[in-house]
């Protein structure tokens, strides 16, 4: 009798979404480590003139009279980034409407620890450049790095409990999503309406087109794409328009799980080899029904974002030459430090620690304050977040090395830190 396998696509697709999706974002982050060193190591080499050179290299889309011309990196950090953008929006979505953010009760902690994570740092910052030009940096230390914070975690493996896991995903989340508000409202130039409305018309119409049916992803595509351009134009950084798209697309299934189940139940033994390789056909056809468009969007994205756009963008923007200006402690460099490494964690735990006192929530099971306080410094890796928003106060300015040196030395003692916390918290548990 021949023993029926599934395909490894199909186990793939079987997977919990949580656990492939931090799976996905640990090996992500230790890449994006890797690509942040060597950008470091390349800015301070005797072949640093090449490395600004490449970002500087201009690049052009034409059409007829049509042009659209920048700089290799405003292509990574206003394009590439677009997609990272869709792909955190399509996270938020996932999570407010089926995940640890659907339920008021499981939401209400990481909710809280956020707000915590987001405000404190923001004031010690604001604290350390009042009145000066430095403190249109404010809302640099406010975002947790994801994939970073996944990938120190993943470095003690199975011993982190899934609980822990699950509320530093949550809190990241949150985060994004108060980083790409403050992005959109705080970090926009000169308001071109006619564009901004543009834009909004066709995300408007890639939303009717998912409510009534529509399942072409090449459709949200156009759409998205010509969205981004107008949004570009309109003053609103052009990432926002990825994430306002990641809305857009349809969260339905054609095949809910139950059906699913049912049909795996109804399935007969295979007689032979050739009916064994019918039915895996049928399931993984099965499977990719029971996966709405936001899911199977979300998988085809996440290794082009996790293994390429966001380490291409730690190259394009982890550079920074130890000289001149770049070497000054000014209050835009502390601020920036203590904002993540100190700022972080006393939000977190600080805020956390008075909701649960009144009463409001309680800590996840397997979770105890000196694990809260470890992921309290692992999200003060601010990282990609950081740097992009420090590109948006700073760009052209050398305020931008000096803040980019405060998260990326903030960036590795916390990750360091909140390392060394959390196992000797899983040291005392076990």
């Amino acid at each position: 009798m021949q023993e029926t396998r599934i395909h490894p696509s199909g186990y793939q697709a079987l997977l919990s979404p949580f656990q492939s999706f931090v799976h996905k974002e640990s090996i992500g982050g230790i890449i994006l480590i890797a690509a942040a060193i060597l950008a470091f190591l390349w800015a301070n080499s005797k072949w640093a003139s090449a490395y600004f050179a490449l970002l500087d290299i201009p690049f052009a889309l034409r059409w007829g009279s049509w042009s659209l011309e920048k700089p290799l990196l405003l292509w990574v950090n206003d394009g590439l980034m677009a997609i990272f953008f869709l792909m955190v929006g399509l996270e938020i979505k996932r999570e407010l409407i089926v995940g640890e953010l659907s339920s008021p009760r499981e939401a209400a902690l990481p909710m809280i620890a956020a707000v915590g994570g987001m405000v404190v740092p923001a004031a010690i910052y604001a604290a350390w450049n009042w009145g000066g030009e430095g403190i249109r940096g404010w809302g640099i230390p406010m975002a947790t790095d994801i994939a970073f914070a996944l990938g120190v975690l993943s470095l003690l493996g199975s011993r982190v409990p899934l609980s822990v896991k699950v509320f530093l995903t949550a809190l990241a989340i949150v985060d994004d999503l108060g980083a790409i508000l403050v992005i959109a409202l705080f970090y926009t130039e000169q308001l071109s309406w006619a564009s901004l409305i543009y834009s909004l018309i066709l995300l408007a119409l890639a939303y009717g087109y998912g409510r009534l049916g529509g399942r072409k992803m090449a459709v949200f595509g156009v759409l998205g794409i010509i969205a981004w351009y107008f949004m570009l134009k309109s003053g609103v950084h052009a990432t926002i328009a990825g994430v306002l798209l990641a809305f857009a697309i349809p969260l339905q299934r054609t095949l809910n799980p139950q059906e699913l189940k049912d049909w795996i139940l109804s399935i007969s033994e295979p007689a032979s080899f050739e009916e064994t390789e019918v039915q895996i056909e049928e399931l993984e056809e099965k499977v990719k029904q029971a996966a709405s468009q936001l899911h199977s969007l979300e998988h085809q994205l996440e290794p082009w974002v996790a293994y390429g756009i966001m380490p291409l963008f730690a190259l394009f923007n982890a550079g920074v030459a130890l000289q001149g200006e770049s070497m000054q402690i000014s209050a835009v460099t502390v601020g920036v430090f203590g904002g993540l490494l100190i700022g972080k964690p006393l939000g977190i735990v600080g805020l956390s620690w008075l909701a649960e006192k009144l009463g409001w929530v309680s800590l996840p099971a397997g979770v105890n304050w000196r694990m809260l306080t470890a992921v309290g410094f692992l999200a003060g890796i601010g990282f990609t977040m950081s740097l992009f928003v420090a590109s948006l106060a700073f760009g052209g300015t050398g305020m931008l090395d000096q803040s980019k040196i405060g998260v990326l030395s903030a960036s590795v003692i916390a990750a360091i830190a909140g390392l060394i916390l959390l196992k000797m918290s899983l040291s005392r548990r076990g």
